[in-house]
């Protein structure tokens, strides 16, 4: 140890550690980077795999539906085996043998067995054709023969094939992982080691040095500033030697200028204990002013809180109008189909009127041929001529009676064809009452949703007022408190020299007696800036908080072992 210094010692125990750890560190990078090399193998693997089995498990939802399919299809009877229907089977056909060959190329990609897929091919394939000749048969009247083979999930045998390829990869995982902990274990079982050995060596080495130390500690705490390391002669204790004797140089220093300080202190105390007395009447006036701004805060709240429940009910209702409205739409729309229906009607009955009117024209002029011959027969056809006569007479009437029947049809469509558009009207007129009470329900619910975030904004500054009181409150407090330790202090400078006193400064006695000194001026505070505007908090400054809980500890008042304390 005489020859090497502490520092070289310690960088080279710390270069072992540090080269054992790296060590360790390198090995464990290498193995994930192993086992990302590993994983990002697995990967491709893994992926084919789930896309094989995807394909598998679509083929197999294919051939259901083409089973079920076929089975429909030989319900149709002499429409079964159109060449639509077969169309349709051979496309599914087509479909499950892509299927089949995009997971058996998937498969084959990385050896594993198709045979499954390819046997599933095959079958596919005949049972499409059995398909076809079965519906043939029921096209022609004949009874179908059951069909020969039945269609086997091909999604198992791919995704056992799966399940065991990530066993496998799991297992070389878990083989490399372990072998990995194992040797990571021992690499730090050896640095701790190392460290232990290196903590036991620092130690032997530096314990005397240290209670020659801590012997020269114990004298400066007890105000002998006399005290100097002696016996610290290696090389890598000389440093702490040197630094012991300077700290007690320091405290001697220190020692003087305390005295200088304390009657320092001794005056500007009367000083705080005024200001903090004036501090302390503006902070009860602010926390007057305070209690008036949160009583109105908390009326100004439920004023709001109450037009926020105004502007809930009135958008419930505005929601109930626009249902009303919108269910009046629909009423309008029925009635405006109904009224189509009933002018269509009106028109088909001027329509038959009319037909009625061309059989009496058509009634009229037969009954006038007749009447011709009946005269041109004599006394023979007289009786017949009556009867043309009165047939001839009703003709007319059923033919002055469809004018009239056509003609008030004709008026009955016209004012149809106007009710129609006048319910037109209404449906539009309606519709945009619809639309109109929705924008109208729409904004009254932006209104409920700003009164509710008004109302919450309002909530949130009346616990900011709430909380500014308590602070201003606990400020009050403070303040009185300060006031007291403003006393104390004037009773902590002249302990505080009291204190001094005692202290061993040089080789000669103690002094019993403080000799005046010249007041020195106190220092001016260096200017703070300005304090920027900060939104309201939630929670108390911790200066606040710390004060509230019990504050910094004060010195004790008592005398002897009390030097630690300061």
């Amino acid at each position: 140890m005489n020859k090497y210094t502490a520092e070289f010692v310690l960088h080279a125990m710390m270069a072992a550690l540090l080269a054992a750890v790296i060590a360790v560190a390198a090995y464990g990078w290498n193995a994930v980077r192993e086992a990302h090399a590993q994983q990002a193998g697995a990967l491709p693997v893994a992926r084919d795999l789930a896309a094989a089995s995807a394909l598998a498990r679509g083929a197999d939802a294919t051939a259901k539906r083409q089973a079920a399919a076929f089975a429909e299809m030989l319900q149709g009877g002499a429409a079964a085996g159109s060449p639509e229907q077969v169309a349709q089977l051979r496309a599914q056909q087509d479909a499950i043998e892509r299927q089949l060959a995009e997971a058996s190329a998937l498969l084959a990609r990385h050896g594993l067995d198709v045979r499954p897929l390819s046997q599933a091919s095959g079958l596919a394939a005949q049972m499409v054709e059995q398909y076809v000749v079965r519906l043939k048969q029921v096209a022609g009247g004949g009874i179908p023969l059951p069909v020969e083979g039945r269609w086997r999930d091909v999604a198992v045998p791919v995704e056992r094939h799966a399940q065991e390829e990530a066993s496998r990869l799991q297992a070389a995982a878990d083989s490399r992982a372990n072998q990995v902990l194992w040797v990571m274990v021992g690499g730090v079982v050896l640095t701790l080691a190392m460290a232990w050995f290196f903590r036991w060596w620092i130690r032997r080495a530096n314990v005397g040095p240290l209670r020659t130390a801590i012997k020269m500690v114990e004298r400066i705490a007890y105000g002998d500033l006399t005290a100097s390391a002696t016996g610290m002669d290696q090389l890598h204790t000389r440093r702490l030697g040197e630094a012991l004797n300077g700290m007690a140089a320091a405290w001697r220093k220190i020692g003087g200028d305390i005295l200088v300080s304390a009657r320092t202190v001794a005056d500007t105390s009367a000083q705080i204990a005024q200001g903090n007395l004036d501090l302390s009447q503006r902070t009860e006036e602010q926390a007057s002013t305070l209690e008036e701004t949160a009583s109105s805060m908390e009326e100004l709240t439920s004023t709001v809180a109450h037009n926020a429940d105004n502007a809930r009910q009135a958008s419930q209702l505005a929601v109930n109008a626009s249902e009303v409205a919108r269910k009046g739409g629909q009423v309008v729309g029925q009635v405006v189909n109904t009224m189509t229906d009933i002018s269509a009607s009106s028109r088909k009955i001027g329509d038959i009127i009319g037909v009625i009117d061309g059989i009496a024209f058509q009634t009229n002029i037969l009954a006038l041929n007749a009447a011709v011959e009946a005269a041109r027969a004599g006394e023979q056809g007289r009786g017949f001529a009556v009867v043309a006569a009165e047939v001839r007479s009703l003709a007319q009437r059923s033919a002055a009676a469809a004018k009239e029947i056509k003609s008030l049809i004709g008026d009955s469509v016209g004012k149809v064809e106007a009710g129609t558009k006048l319910v037109d009207d209404a449906g539009k007129t309606m519709q945009e009452i619809v639309s109109s009470v929705k924008k109208v329900s729409d904004l009254i619910a932006e209104i409920a949703a700003a009164s509710s975030e008004q109302s919450a904004g309002i909530g949130q500054v009346n616990t900011a007022v709430a909380q500014m009181e308590q602070v201003v409150q606990q400020n009050a407090s403070l303040v009185e408190e300060a006031t007291a330790a403003t006393e104390s202090m004037k009773d902590q400078a002249a302990y505080m020299l009291t204190l001094v006193a005692g202290l061993k400064l040089d080789d000669g006695p103690a002094p019993t007696e403080v000799t005046p000194m010249r007041p020195v001026a106190p220092r001016p505070a260096p200017q703070q800036p300005a304090a920027k505007p900060r939104p309201a908090a939630t929670a108390l400054p911790p200066a606040y908080a710390t004060a509230i809980a019990g504050g910094g500890s004060r010195p004790p008042r008592g005398r002897g072992g009390d030097w630690e304390e300061f």
